[in-house]
């Protein structure tokens, strides 16, 4: 009887309020700065793992569909990390469905090789602490670490190249009235993926010099302020990281940005509201979706607001999500 190996999890998404934008180690994704995220429970990855000897080579199914050479040797090479420390060569057939648009700038890959790192440390009974997992989540996608915990959560950049230094981990569960209204503007792949675009920007754009000492000062005062439970602090801290990382790539050359025009529209209803009294603050990634950090008490009054200029199905509200977590089977 042949030896298989079985697990399956789910990992959900996270937001980064304090951007991370450019790697300083391209194979073992280290990055060059701090960055601290909240993690979503609206948007989440299932990934189950098979590893068995009757395979005759590795398998990848992303929601219902077999994935082509390429895309397989990615995972590949992803599940080696696994495979290497449990010193096994069997072939894997991974199965996963993605419950958020995948590559449109809502943190598809995290949640994917977050549950991909967990469904295999599970079924190879490899015994990795939630920081260690982490840095192996990393090498697949570098904000997949930060979804291996719940609430706010802090990816530490590392030192040199010591890939066990650069880890993430949770520094508070995000449980103090506090939720996401997100703007679902196109849930296509993105033109410019997310590698290249760092490339480009670390590369050509002459205001990537201050990335790292803005990211330093702002770290310190969004931890500041979610110590403090200082909602509006942190709010105006994370607004102003992101369209300074949007600043770097309208910079770059060719300049380039991942805005479209509705973009401007739900940037500037936030800006709107926030004159008229409400508290909330958005945030973007690398796509055109527009995340604004709110109240989770007034959650449902924003999406009305909304609701006015978009249609009610491109928005969702998420709550601060849940570390991964195993399935039946």
């Amino acid at each position: 009887m042949t030896p298989t190996f079985h697990a399956k999890y789910r990992a959900h998404t996270n937001i980064a309020l304090i951007k991370y934008w450019g790697k300083r180690h391209q194979a073992l994704f280290l990055p060059v700065t701090n960055s601290l995220s909240l993690t979503l429970d609206a948007f989440y990855t299932d990934t189950e793992v098979l590893f068995d000897a009757s395979f005759a080579h590795d398998q990848f199914i992303l929601n219902g569909e077999a994935q082509d050479e390429a895309a397989t040797a990615k995972i590949s090479h992803f599940v080696d990390l696994f495979r290497y420390k449990k010193s096994i060569h069997l072939p894997v057939k991974v199965t996963s469905a993605n419950h958020v648009p995948t590559a449109a700038g809502l943190a598809s890959s995290a949640s994917a090789f977050a549950a991909l790192a967990c469904a295999c440390n599970a079924a190879l009974d490899l015994q990795l602490s939630p920081q260690q997992l982490s840095t192996y989540a990393r090498q697949g996608s570098g904000s997949a670490s930060r979804s291996l915990f719940g609430g706010f959560v802090e990816w530490h950049k590392g030192h040199g190249e010591d890939s066990d230094s650069s880890f993430a981990e949770p520094i508070d569960d995000a449980d103090w009235d506090i939720a996401m209204l997100v703007v679902m503007l196109n849930k296509q792949s993105k033109k410019i993926s997310s590698r290249v675009g760092m490339q480009l920007t670390m590369e050509t754009s002459p205001f990537y010099t201050l990335w790292e000492s803005e990211v330093e000062r702002d770290l310190i005062g969004i931890k500041q302020a979610i110590v403090e439970r200082n909602f509006e602090e942190m709010g105006r801290i994370a607004e102003h990281n992101a369209m300074k990382m949007h600043a770097t790539m309208i910079a770059a050359n060719p300049s380039f940005t991942y805005w479209e025009p509705d973009s401007l529209v739900a940037m500037n209803l936030v800006r709107q509201l926030r004159e008229q009294g409400v508290p909330c603050y958005f945030t973007m990634d690398a796509g055109p979706n527009v995340k604004v950090l709110c109240r989770a008490s007034q959650a449902e009054w924003l999406r009305q607001q909304f609701v006015k200029y978009f249609d009610s199905d491109q928005l969702a509200i998420a709550n601060p999500g849940p570390a991964p977590y195993p399935l039946d089977m």
